[in-house]
């Protein structure tokens, strides 16, 4: 079974596991190139933005109204940001969803995208688009922080170096969550209280 099939075969029973936090919600695309070495495409958002900004994230955003479900957010945000089209996506699932520090919701979904698509930053959001292969993310184990509380739980906050890319934060914790359930990574950030 290839990397791919691998993950579209174990999202299929991945659980889903409640946030119950009333917050507005926001979601975002993980998405994987389709190679057998498939490669994770990352934003370094703008220095203009008003949270987040200079910082390693996925393509996605805030829900609105018009948006039919979390689905179509994080499909209508990485088509905003980066012109990648709907179509492009095949989606393989959600993962579940986590606060961020700025108080939202963000619902993630994994997707695969032709590794050959042009991609185009929409400059007033994200100053660059890159990408990192998945294999560097299974080689590399994370820095986790000190734990901290956070909603009534405790987290250890992962950082991963890629050249001169810091990605850590809910980005990082999205990654994990992936490895650890499909490529069975165990790697604890979260804590029992």
């Amino acid at each position: 079974m290839d990397t791919l099939d691998l993950i579209r075969h174990k999202l299929q029973d991945y659980r889903l596991r409640d946030f119950p936090v009333q917050l507005p919600e926001a979601a975002v695309l993980m998405p994987f190139t389709d190679q057998s070495a498939p490669e994770l495409i990352l934003t370094v958002r703008s220095a203009g933005m008003p949270t987040h900004a200079g910082e390693v994230a996925f393509p996605g955003g805030k829900r609105d109204p018009s948006d039919a479900d979390l689905l179509s957010t994080a499909l209508r945000e990485s088509h905003e940001e980066v012109g990648l089209p709907p179509g492009q996506v095949e989606v393989l699932g959600q993962l579940s969803p986590l606060a961020s520090r700025f108080g939202m919701k963000v619902t993630p979904f994994v997707g695969i995208i032709p590794h050959d698509i042009a991609l185009l930053a929409e400059e007033r959001e994200i100053d660059q688009i890159f990408r990192v292969p998945l294999e560097f993310f299974l080689d590399t184990r994370p820095d986790l922080s000190s734990p901290m509380e956070f909603y009534g739980k405790r987290f250890r906050i992962p950082t991963y170096h890629f050249g001169d890319k810091r990605i850590w934060g809910l980005t990082a914790f999205m990654i994990l969550d992936l490895l650890n359930n499909v490529f069975d990574a165990d790697i604890p950030f979260e804590e029992s209280a």
